[in-house]
């Protein structure tokens, strides 16, 4: 259980100041200059130490990504880029930065633009993101006024500017290539890789593109040293963690805490355990929509973080966990997902583009029940088809749930089809 002075995110819930003021008060931008003094180098070793991984969901380490910047310019300037879109379904954590703590990630922003020798960075946030925007917005602008960004930022000599984009609430712009071809003013689709954005990224330049928590955390770690971020979680899989719990337990909650963290723990304190008790529970999507749901009984001793959860099946995510109870209708549910999936796809790549509409048509007519026993190995196969063969991750986010119905709850699939066949049509069948 992680204790209260070891959370990054002090104001996570908003009862405190979010101002400068009261950002200040809580620790942030304390001695800024001094880290950035350190330079470059130390920095990014800092970050590789302290094992973070980015927290947008692939789980990429964080220093590492930032040391494929280059370390001379050649004539072109360096940018961090901030995905601050958010749009997976079920995962609400960067806008509790953004809106309550939104100094932790403006000071982020300037030291990580620094060790990446780029005098600036944009933040692409979404669409339905209108408050938030505004909150992010005034703390920027009062980070400007008090010389902590700006020309000669904390006064350390170096030049920073933060800019603030908004998107226009398209899924498919949360991939860094499609946010980036989205901030460029062209139409979000993602790009090919390579080249990769650290070679070729914002109008050509070098770009890392990280997640609002790789970025915010980052002070902390730097002030309070990487041996302390490094000591919460197993091995590979440092740090604290925020989780956004939402569906059937008592208390759905956003909350941080140590990774690694054993999901009965994570239920039992922060939650009030399981809607109907640990009997009730069915099913879990562990990390966001696009993970596979894991049954309810292998979950219940499952640890919390990336290797984890890859061997129950699943994956860590952007640690949205979505609970379900026996009262879910678990295939209707899991259409629900392949009905976003099909509607947010670019339609850049043919198996995406067309196989995001088969899979959600199956899904409709397995809801029914109205489908043979045949099609659930067919659509099995389709879904391996889509992932996998597209330019970005979009068609195994549109595959992986429907794979983990099947692989789970194969069983109810085809008893719904049996009880249509002999015409007792079961109570949870979609209308």
């Amino acid at each position: 259980m992680l204790k209260d002075e070891d959370r990054i995110f002090t104001n996570l819930y908003g009862m405190h100041d979010r101002s400068l003021e009261g950002a200040k008060s809580r620790g942030h931008w304390d001695g800024t200059a001094g880290i950035l003094a350190k330079g470059r180098e130390w920095i990014i070793e800092q970050m590789k130490a302290s094992g973070l991984r980015g927290r947008g969901g692939a789980g990429f380490p964080t220093g590492l990504k930032w040391s494929f910047m280059p370390k001379e310019s050649d004539g072109r300037p360096s940018y961090l880029v901030v995905n601050a879109d958010e749009s997976e379904p079920g995962t609400c954590k960067d806008r509790e930065i953004m809106r309550h703590d939104p100094h932790t990630l403006i000071e982020g922003c300037l030291i990580a633009s620094f060790a990446m020798n780029a005098h600036a960075c944009y933040i692409y946030i979404r669409g339905e993101y209108i408050r938030e925007r505004e909150a992010l917005q005034a703390a920027i602008d009062e980070a400007y006024d008090a010389g902590l960004i700006g020309r000669n930022a904390c006064k350390s000599g170096w030049d920073f500017d933060l800019y603030l984009t908004h998107g226009a609430g398209a899924y498919i712009c949360g991939e860094e290539t499609a946010l980036l071809e989205s901030l460029e003013g062209k139409k979000g689709m993602p790009r090919m890789k390579p080249p990769f954005p650290a070679g070729a990224g914002l109008y050509g330049c070098p770009t890392t593109v990280n997640n609002v928590e790789s970025i915010a955390v980052v002070p902390t770690i730097l002030r309070r040293g990487a041996e302390w971020f490094a000591s919460f979680g197993r091995q590979n899989n440092a740090g604290t963690k925020i989780y956004a719990i939402s569906g059937h337990v008592n208390n759905p909650c956003v909350v941080e805490d140590a990774m690694s963290i054993s999901f009965e723990e994570l239920i039992e304190k922060h939650c009030g355990g399981i809607r109907g008790g640990w009997d009730n529970l069915k099913a879990v999507i562990p990390g966001g929509s696009s993970v596979p749901c894991v049954r309810g009984e292998k979950m219940k001793d499952a640890i919390m973080d990336f290797d984890a959860l890859r061997e129950v099946g699943s994956s860590l995510g952007t640690a949205a966990v979505i609970v379900m109870d026996k009262d879910t209708d678990i295939i209707k549910a899991i259409w629900r997902l392949s009905k976003f999936y099909k509607h947010e796809s670019c339609g850049q790549c043919t198996p995406c583009r067309e196989g995001t509409g088969w899979m959600m048509r199956v899904m409709e007519r397995l809801v029914r029940g109205e489908a043979e026993v045949e099609e659930i190995d067919m659509l099995f196969d389709v879904t391996k088809q889509v992932e996998g063969h597209t330019i970005c991750a979009l068609g195994d986010a549109a595959a992986w749930p429907i794979q983990g119905l099947i692989r789970n709850f194969r069983d109810e699939i085809e008893d719904r089809i049996k009880h249509k066949r002999t015409g007792r049509v079961s109570a949870v069948a979609a209308e």
